[in-house]
């Protein structure tokens, strides 16, 4: 596993990182989160032995980032934020090299290539210099390398970072198929990336750690947890709809986005008000365009906690 105790790292009087602790075991997809200059990516470049801490310590698998440095470091693969690499060597020949610097020889070699140059869709671009890759693909080489030698630990800062919808998803499904055997953490400061590959979340501000959990149990302490969203056929009956949902006992209060016409209702504490609304609109005759109950909003979470402790 990956563990990291009461970790610290300063610049002068800046406290980057303040005595964070905390595991991740294999089979974990671990989102880091946090406003920036939280301490995210200081964080990850401690654990990849990029940064030595200021205190603390951390292993990879056991081994001491600090003091047996190859071994934990031949454990994992790193993307680091912008996926640095030499931008006059072809994709090819970079990855190439990384083989090189990973000791990876003969039938394994020439299998882990083609298998990474398969996976991230590279094969058309080998014979591209990098500098003249779009961010896109620069970004997917970036991942080529961190993979290649099928490392036990992940550490992705911003891994979707530049990729296309189309790519998100295939990155995103990748890493789900990698989790089974590996340590994952990502970094990222979109929400819905944690939604669809993290089995737990860690959000962090001013170095310090403000919550660890679940993504949905995080989004269990979002206020809109089993609120339902309605959208009505005929906006104008909007104001009369929202005074009678006022009025079921399930309900605790309301609003209405004048943007989209959308009302939210947000249900007293312990209930769920998606059957009493549905019974009371067929009732009445409404016609919905749209009604869903809310799981939670992940974003309004991350503001709750990450704004309370900037307050």
């Amino acid at each position: 596993m990956i563990d990291c105790q009461e970790l610290s790292k300063q610049y002068g009087s800046l406290v980057a990182v303040n005595n964070l602790t905390f595991q991740v075991q294999p089979g974990e997809v671990l989102g880091f989160l946090g406003p920036n200059g939280a301490g995210k990516t200081t964080t990850m470049r401690i654990i990849a032995g990029f940064l030595p801490p200021t205190s603390g310590k951390a292993t990879v698998c056991g081994f001491d980032i600090e003091t047996q440095a190859t071994k934990a470091k031949q454990m994992i693969g790193y993307l680091p934020e912008g996926a640095p690499s030499y931008p006059e060597m072809t994709a090819k020949s970079f990855l190439e090299f990384i083989a090189d610097s990973r000791n990876l020889k003969g039938s394994e070699r020439l299998h882990r290539l083609d298998e990474v140059y398969e996976l991230l869709h590279l094969k058309h671009v080998l014979n591209q210099k990098i500098d003249t890759l779009s961010k896109g693909y620069t970004r997917r080489v970036g991942l080529a390398q961190a993979i290649l030698h099928d490392p036990k630990v992940l550490i992705l800062d911003e891994p979707t970072d530049g990729l296309d919808p189309n790519q998100k998803y295939e990155v995103r499904k990748l890493i789900n198929k990698m989790s089974e055997n590996k340590i994952i953490i990502i970094s990222t400061h979109l929400l819905e990336e944690v939604d669809a590959v993290c089995n737990r979340a860690i959000i962090i501000s001013d170095g310090q750690i403000l919550a660890d959990d679940t993504p949905k149990n995080l989004e269990a302490k979002s206020k809109f947890h089993n609120a339902v969203s309605i959208k009505l056929s005929e906006p104008s009956e909007l104001n009369a709809v929202r005074e009678a949902i006022n009025s079921l006992p399930e309900i605790i209060s309301t609003e209405v986005d004048e943007h989209s016409n959308q009302l939210i209702a947000f249900p007293d504490s312990g209930k769920i008000p998606l059957q009493a609304i549905t019974e009371l609109g067929a009732t009445k005759g409404w016609e919905f365009s749209e009604l869903h109950l809310e799981s939670g909003r992940l974003d309004e979470v991350f503001r709750t906690i990450t704004g309370g402790a900037a307050a």
